[in-house]
């Protein structure tokens, strides 16, 4: 969103909000942008002290986040429907500043259903939202935006790019920026059954199992046909390269895997929020864009994967549906309509 609001305002101010000690205070320098910070973290579903300060926690964060706001005097502000874009939306209600939700999930978050009604616009990426939020804030399905990149990339380009041959099936498998260590548990013992009838691996470990991963590459006696990285910059010529991902199902996952038409197999992560993950996987699953497998049933994630892989009438309908599920022209929508509002706010 970003990206596409600079692109069609270069002159335009960009601020964006999270915690310190996350990923964000890398990526978003990186990427050029002005980043502060609050003090905000998530609710937990058990008793415990953090449970209790939590009001407290929620209070101050609301109170960094005015001070925030009256410094910057944004146009417009855009929350996610993380925790941390709750207080940053509320202080701006209360200072009569335009907002605009985008949630990212099937499944809207705690954020998302208490603010729907505050807020200005809230925008969806998955049909099924709707049905969790309050009559009267009348949602736009507009899709979840990916960076142009995504998509653009051949099969060729992408493998050639990793130092793989172009010619052959190459299986994708990531858990996201800090990897997902029950998948690379399960994919080590298998990696060389995968690689077996010239297939060929990239695979995106995290910082903590690079080194296990390696090891286990190395056992198998694979290392010229898997591709072993803590984290992949350019995510563009992974999903390029891909035949199939074995990943995650995070929403920002999920768009881009659409947005590439790549055939997945979805492992939700268990110990998500209200277990989004889930719901997002099911939402492609019975769309027939991909395999759902539940982590407790990682034991049969090499069956799955080449049983897939002698089904390729399947593979083509799931790369199909993929692509007709994307909706590609989400970041230019939601830029639309934030520039929109800013002009209101300003």
């Amino acid at each position: 969103m970003a990206d596409e609001i600079r692109r069609r305002e270069p002159d335009s101010k960009i601020l964006f909000i999270g915690t310190k000690g996350k990923i964000e205070e890398r990526v978003v320098p990186a990427h050029g942008y002005a980043l502060e910070t609050i003090r905000i973290s998530g609710l937990r579903r058990s008793v415990s002290p953090e449970t209790l300060l939590f009001p407290l926690k929620l209070l101050m964060a609301i109170g960094q986040s005015y001070r925030i706001l009256r410094r910057w005097q944004p146009a417009v502000v855009v929350g996610t429907g993380g925790y941390v874009s709750g207080p940053v939306l509320y202080a701006a209600t209360v200072a009569g500043i335009p907002t605009l939700i985008q949630e990212q999930n099937s499944f809207p978050g705690v954020t998302t259903r208490l603010l729907a009604g505050r807020v200005d616009e809230v925008h969806l990426s998955f049909e099924e939202s709707r049905s969790y939020l309050k009559r009267g804030s009348n949602p736009v399905l507009t899709g979840n935006p990916t960076r142009q990149e995504i998509g653009s990339i051949s099969k060729e380009d992408g493998r050639t790019f990793f130092g793989l041959d172009p010619s052959r099936e190459t299986i994708l498998i990531f858990g996201g920026s800090q990897g997902a260590g029950a998948v690379n548990k399960a994919v080590g013992p298998v990696v060389g059954t995968l690689v077996a009838g010239k297939r060929q691996v990239i695979w995106q470990t995290g910082e903590q199992d690079f080194t296990q991963v390696v090891a286990d590459v190395s056992r198998a006696e694979a290392t010229d046909s898997v591709k072993v990285f803590r984290y992949i910059e350019k995510m563009e010529y992974a999903y390029g390269a891909a035949s199939l991902a074995v990943c995650r199902s995070g929403a920002s996952t999920i768009a881009e895997l659409l947005q590439a038409g790549v055939p997945s197999v979805l492992i939700p992560y268990p110990h998500a929020a209200a277990d989004h993950q889930a719901k997002n996987a099911s939402s492609l699953g019975k769309a027939g864009a991909a395999v759902v497998l539940p982590e407790a049933e990682l034991t049969n994630l090499a069956a799955t994967i080449l049983s897939l892989f002698t089904q390729r009438a399947r593979m083509n309908e799931m790369e199909d549906r993929a692509r007709k599920l994307s909706r590609p022209d989400a970041a230019g929508n939601l830029a639309t309509a934030i520039l929109k509002l800013a002009e209101r706010g300003r």
